[in-house]
């Protein structure tokens, strides 16, 4: 295991020459069937399937020669509702090798966040869960067939209900039969032979939180993900040594896709794939699959160590914990260090395919990892500059030490937001530069963030974007004159949201009415707490808008009365929300 001092440092050359067989998603799989053919590439918790690299390539080949047979060409996008499965990556990686741009949703999403996807990305094929416990999309499947006629392919998984107008995936990913032996003929044929997929086409989008709070489809590509694989596998993962990896991320996150996923399979790995998330079933899944490394946004570590059996998990078999998404406190990387001999942290964000900065060590250096985010690398180097430019150019480069923005160059920088130039323009300048919205310094000890130049709050590895909620909660137009939305410490999710909501004069507003209200948002963006302001006591700036640090400050000092009084924290394990006063 590295220590900082000497955590490889990779570089282009590196990439080109040393791993030129692994510039495509898809050539990894390839790779590692050939090499590794038997041994196993994925493992499914739920249902103990396994697959072995040489499976996984001869799936894929069928099953994208089965796409190109429905209809599915290069450039297409193909938009999932599902689960961490088995099936989904194996339909990912199919995507991949010829050429169609998967984009994985939230399951939790609202159905209206899930139409504006598709109108944004008008994809070719749509495949989701239908009526699966606790989901029913049946509703939803119905507005799509309404409202988006121009998606042609429609699977549903795993359904105990019929949806019309879809067909079931099972018959597509069915072995045998006719419709196989077609696909088989197909991936042997001309037509096949002249798909030309190359590194630098999109692969995957990720939707992400922008600067004006609406959900942003980054596209990746293949060479921006595996220069991050590459990077990730070297400095964490143990290089091509096999490492087994818990992921139980969602698939609509980057930190399941890019960084997990992907890296291991990189190092021709194995990933231990979670459905969904439950801390215990992760922790029996540690021990029953011999995982060896653990990452994770700190919220579900913390639910993890809140379970009452957990210190008869059996955790030996952890060599690295790895932790990204939020800054943590010293009790945190203390607790972490007791989980396995070496732990580790980085700045990963959607718009650099993951990770761009890294640091780990032995688990009793706890001081290293919490000076810093560690240290960027030669292929993808980060600066801390000046403002963009009106022109669109970066701006100077600020001195060693001095306050700007974190800025990063070089092939890890997504390809843009699909179909918003202008968003994209205010995000990568013209001659390259990565604006990540995050402020900080650079010096020899590494990376250090100062802050945001947006008011994002990160709740269990959500970015929360406070007008999205305060729009929606303004529209309560008879009762509401004003609102602000700041996050405050948490300990279980990092950061939670207060809302400061000011009445009109001479109305009534209850925290019942506002719970109602807000039963329309994503659980994860509704506040954990309501402060209810009378008309005219909605702190204001000097140019009469909301004055978001004296608004922070305010909700601090109410969370820090309900902490007094033991609230807050704990509540989250209750099923609680602490509101008005």
């Amino acid at each position: 295991m590295h220590k900082p001092a000497d955590q490889p440092q990779f570089t282009l050359d590196n990439y080109q020459q040393d791993f030129a067989d692994r510039h495509l998603l898809h050539g990894v799989v390839a790779k590692w069937a050939q090499q590794r053919p038997e041994a196993p590439a994925l493992i499914a918790v739920e249902s103990g399937r396994t697959v072995s690299w040489s499976e996984f390539d001869r799936i894929t080949t069928e099953w994208a020669a089965k796409l190109l047979l429905r209809g599915f060409a290069k450039g297409d996008f193909l938009v999932t509702l599902l689960p961490m499965s088995v099936d989904h990556l194996l339909l990912e990686y199919a995507c991949f090798k010829i050429g169609v741009i998967v984009a994985p949703l939230d399951l939790r999403l609202p159905a209206a966040e899930v139409l504006r996807a598709l109108e944004i990305l008008h994809p070719r094929g749509l495949v989701g869960l239908g009526v699966r416990a606790p989901f029913d999309f049946r509703e939803l499947w119905c507005v799509v067939q309404a409202q988006c006629p121009w998606i042609e392919r429609r699977m549903v998984v795993e359904s105990s209900e019929s949806i019309p107008d879809t067909q079931p995936f099972a018959a597509f990913a069915e072995p045998s039969g006719n419709a196989a032996d077609e696909a088989r003929a197909v991936a042997n044929s001309a037509a096949w032979a002249g798909i030309d997929v190359n590194e630098n086409d999109g692969a995957l989008v990720i939707f992400t939180t922008g600067s004006t709070g609406s959900p942003k489809p980054a596209l990746l590509s293949h060479r921006n993900i595996t220069v991050q694989n590459m990077c990730l596998c070297g400095a964490f993962f143990g290089g091509d040594r096999g490492t087994r990896i818990l992921v139980n991320l969602p698939p609509s996150h980057v930190g399941s896709q890019t960084e997990m996923l992907m890296s291991i399979f990189f190092g021709g790995g194995t990933a231990v794939l979670l459905e969904f998330f439950d801390a215990a079933r992760s922790l029996r899944a540690i021990a029953q699959h011999q995982v060896e490394i653990l990452g994770q946004i700190p919220a579900m570590f913390n639910l993890e160590w809140m379970l009452k059996e957990y210190d008869r998990h059996d955790l030996s078999s952890l060599r690295l914990a790895v932790y990204g998404g939020n800054a943590v406190s010293r009790p945190f990387v203390n607790r972490l260090a007791t989980m396995a001999p070496h732990i580790g942290t980085g700045l990963g964000l959607t718009e650099t395919s993951g990770f761009c900065t890294y640091v780990q060590t032995d688990a009793e250096d706890k001081e290293t990892i919490l000076a810093s985010l560690g240290q960027d690398m030669p292929i993808y180097s980060c600066s801390i500059r000046q403002p963009m430019r009106t022109d669109g150019f970066a701006g100077e480069e600020q001195n060693a030490g001095e306050i700007g923005h974190v800025c990063f160059r070089g092939p890890q920088t997504f390809l843009g937001y699909v179909n918003d130039p202008e968003a994209t323009a205010k995000t990568i300048s013209r001659d390259g530069f990565l604006y990540t919205g995050d402020l900080g310094t650079k010096d020899a000890g590494g990376v250090h963030l100062t802050g945001r130049d947006k008011w994002v709050i990160k709740s269990f590895g959500h970015q929360i974007f406070p007008g999205d909620v305060e729009r929606h909660i303004c529209f309560l137009t008879e009762k509401v004159a004003n609102c602000v939305v700041v996050g405050v410490a948490h300990e279980v999710v990092s950061e939670a949201p207060v809302a400061l909501v000011e009445k009109k004069p001479g109305v009534e507003l209850t925290r019942q009415e506002l719970d109602r209200h807000a039963r329309t948002l994503p659980p994860y963006m509704r506040p954990r707490h309501w402060i209810v302001l009378e008309a005219g006591q909605m702190p204001l700036n000097r140019v009469v808008k909301p004055d978001y640090l004296r608004a922070q400050q305010m909700a601090r000092e109410e969370i820090a009365t309900l902490r007094a009084r033991g609230q807050w924290d704990s509540d989250y394990l209750q099923g609680e929300t602490n509101r008005s006063r």
